[in-house]
């Protein structure tokens, strides 16, 4: 029955993403919204549900440190994992705004995460102004998507358009499966992995912090198979937006002590989340797309954090060993090459414009 249900789950994801991927489309269709809108909105913030409801619920249980944990470990995962694959699917084109506005945003408010935690916990006051900041956000994209005008949507068909009510019920729909499948997909697959005795904070590094953000997974791959690339990509950086903003400000904001940030996640986790961040923008830069050898990287980096993450907490006697392979070695050899690829675009551009 484990296995069986696991299995519903699984199709409730699929069918979930395939509702919201489609319907949204036809939204920002008939309202001349460009799909990045979209992607950055309805979207990511709908699939950022399961994110936003463990943070408000840990937060008032007096948990307050899981929070800060899980939207660090979200954001880690949405951008190495899920742009990782969906770039080895398909190789991804970006969007100028992605490049000039929103991924700097991104960057910042990972910063501004990592400053505000210095004191070692994220007071009410704070969550207040991640709150400010996201209507700001959320005020600057309405913004966005009046000045873009009408979208190009040829790929819509015209008869589908004019069905607002079937259009917006079927998006609601879509986000209920993905959330409701995703969690019995995540508890099943708990049960799973205790029938095997694996351990609890195991299963709290690899299970748990990925199952909250299936919902993009599996948006984010669908998008892309079916050649939504912006909802893809805008469902990402929309969603790390969202958790840092939202998930971090809503939860600090409803606890009087706000939320305690634990020493190994600030000394280690929000550091890699800032540098993960960071990487984005010459990866994006490079041609204005994340290629498959591009997301190849992503997708390795993320199996070489989530190892170390595993290891640490069994105390692994390689623990040293890896750790400077990956520091001295594999990462200064990846970014060269992010750099190195960054910079033959720039030249190429330098060239076309005649600079």
């Amino acid at each position: 029955m484990i296995f069986l249900w696991s299995a519903v789950g699984l199709v409730l994801l699929v069918a979930g993403a395939n509702l919201l991927v489609k319907y949204s489309s036809l939204i920002a269709s008939s309202l001349g919204i460009p799909p990045l809108i979209i992607g950055l909105t309805i979207v990511a913030f709908g699939t950022s549900a399961p994110e936003l409801a463990v943070g408000i619920n840990s937060s008032l249980s007096g948990n307050s440190s899981i929070v800060i944990g899980n939207v660090v470990g979200s954001n880690i995962f949405n951008v190495l994992f899920i742009l990782g694959i969906a770039a080895l699917i398909s190789p991804l084109k970006v969007s100028e705004q992605l490049v000039k506005i929103d991924v700097p945003f991104m960057i910042f408010l990972s910063a501004l995460i990592f400053f505000l935690s210095l004191g070692g916990s994220i007071s009410r006051n704070d969550g207040l102004i991640l709150i400010i900041l996201l209507l700001l956000y959320i005020a600057f994209l309405i913004y966005q998507s009046k000045k873009a005008g009408s979208a190009e949507n040829d790929d819509v068909e015209t008869e589908d358009k004019p069905h607002w009510v079937k259009n917006i019920s079927l998006t609601i729909l879509g986000l209920a499966l993905l959330v409701f499948g995703s969690g019995l997909f995540v508890d099943n697959l708990i049960l799973i992995a205790k029938k095997f005795n694996i351990s609890d904070e195991i299963i709290g590094l690899t299970i748990v912090a990925a199952g909250t953000s299936l919902p993009e997974v599996v948006t984010s791959i669908v998008a892309t198979i079916k050649g939504k690339v912006d909802i893809a990509v805008g469902n990402v950086v929309g969603s790390n937006i969202f958790n840092g903003l939202a998930v971090l400000g809503f939860s600090c904001a409803v606890n009087p002590q706000g939320c305690i940030i634990p020493d190994s996640v600030m000394n280690f986790d929000i550091p890699v989340m800032i540098a993960v961040s960071l990487a984005c923008l010459p990866i994006f830069f490079s041609g204005n797309r994340i290629n498959r050898a591009e997301g190849f990287f992503f997708l390795f980096s993320y199996v070489a954090y989530t190892t170390y993450l595993i290891m640490s907490a069994n105390h692994h006697e390689k623990l040293a060993q890896f750790s400077a392979t990956m520091l001295y070695f594999v990462i200064p050899l990846a970014l060269s090459g992010i750099l190195f690829s960054a910079y033959g675009e720039f030249q190429n551009r330098r060239k076309q414009t005649g600079s």
